[in-house]
């Protein structure tokens, strides 16, 4: 996979911005937005725009349709959509809350040999995010992360091999406390 450059990163995110805007229904929402599309857009310097346009085009990740009235569409195709998941994927965070709920979030899997580069995208991803390794596929945090789990599955096709518990109650509170500094 190429590795594409600052500019061609922000127009597939723009692009992305432009979907995001097409499926808001909340004003308040539309406008967020429209102003952070309009503050990145000018930022980006108008050759190196033309550049990279031209750069993801020959990469296919957009493609571009001519409007009857003699101006072209920028559209973000299946693998630029792809390419933006897995920009996304790298931002996820699980945001500590100011005071622990005492519930557990565990995330266990039994994922077949022919997934296997999908499991092992999931072990690494849960270990940055700075889950506990209970067990081999047992994996354990105090934070609320439902989103960012399923945000993952989703992203690596693992849905049906993967489950989210929360949990009151683990034999191995006290260790778990310890490690997670609660």
């Amino acid at each position: 996979m190429k590795r594409l450059g600052p500019v061609s990163k922000k127009i597939l995110l723009l692009l992305q911005g432009g979907l995001a805007l097409s499926l808001t229904a909340r004003p308040d929402a539309y406008f967020r937005v429209v102003r952070q599309i309009a503050k990145e857009w000018k930022k980006i310097n108008e050759r190196n725009l033309r550049e990279a346009i031209k750069r993801l085009y020959q990469s296919k990740l957009i493609d571009y349709r001519e409007n009857k009235d003699g101006s072209a569409s920028l559209i973000l195709t299946d693998d630029g959509k792809d390419r933006i998941l897995r920009y996304e994927i790298d931002k996820i965070e699980i945001k500590k809350p100011t005071h622990w709920d005492n519930l557990w979030r565990m995330v266990i899997f039994d994922i077949p040999e022919d997934k296997k580069s999908g499991r092992n995208a999931l072990n690494a991803k849960l270990k940055e995010l700075g889950f506990y390794p209970m067990q081999k596929s047992v994996f354990v945090h105090p934070y609320e992360c439902k989103d960012e789990i399923d945000f993952i599955m989703e992203l690596f096709e693992l849905t049906p091999y993967v489950r989210f518990l929360r949990v009151k109650d683990i034999d191995v509170e006290l260790h778990l406390k310890e490690i997670f500094r609660l």
